[in-house]
């Protein structure tokens, strides 16, 4: 029998109905392979990187999950499509994009997935978020806590709370 793990991920967005394409990406995500357990505040960031664009509204996300690392995937760039994103160069802008930033304890290494998220610890959209729901999870690479991150974060792009979690406006 496969054990459901325990998976973080990052959702954000930056075209159309932010917030509506949040709620749809975390629905769609909802399946019986995917739990969502505990969302985040939603955050209004600053574009970093290419920064000549909207600004992004992001989540956190714990999930329970039975699909493996790679079907998590998966599913996430399929929820992507649906959604509507569009790869049209890296840093642009996006319907959502949704990042696998922890999956349980592993540490994946391989061209197409990396677990640990490679830039998590480098982005404050990542960790104010995840801060919210899971401060004291610890990054299986770096040892240190996700609240540790997040408070030794250099990056200094805004970062502000938009609105709290509103989990019943998510539905299967």
């Amino acid at each position: 029998m496969i054990e459901a793990q325990r998976a973080f991920l990052s959702l954000g967005s930056n075209l159309g109905d932010r917030e509506q394409n949040l709620r749809q990406a975390l629905s769609a995500l909802a399946s019986e392979h995917i739990e969502p357990r505990r969302v985040s505040s939603c955050y209004e960031t600053e574009p970093v990187g290419y920064r000549d664009q909207p600004w992004f509204l992001n989540i956190a996300v714990e999930a329970s999950t039975l699909l493996s690392p790679h079907e998590l995937l998966d599913r996430c760039r399929h929820v992507e499509s649906e959604l509507g994103r569009r790869r049209s160069f890296p840093g642009g802008p996006r319907t959502v994009d949704i990042d696998i930033l922890l999956y349980g304890d592993r540490v994946i290494a391989e061209e197409t997935l990396v677990i640990p998220h490679p830039r998590m610890q480098d982005r404050r959209f990542v960790l104010k978020p995840l801060s919210e729901i899971a401060p004291q999870v610890l990054h299986p690479l770096l040892k240190q806590t996700v609240q540790a991150l997040f408070e030794t974060c250099r990056d200094s792009s805004a970062v502000r709370l938009y609105r709290a979690p509103n989990l019943d406006r998510i539905h299967r």
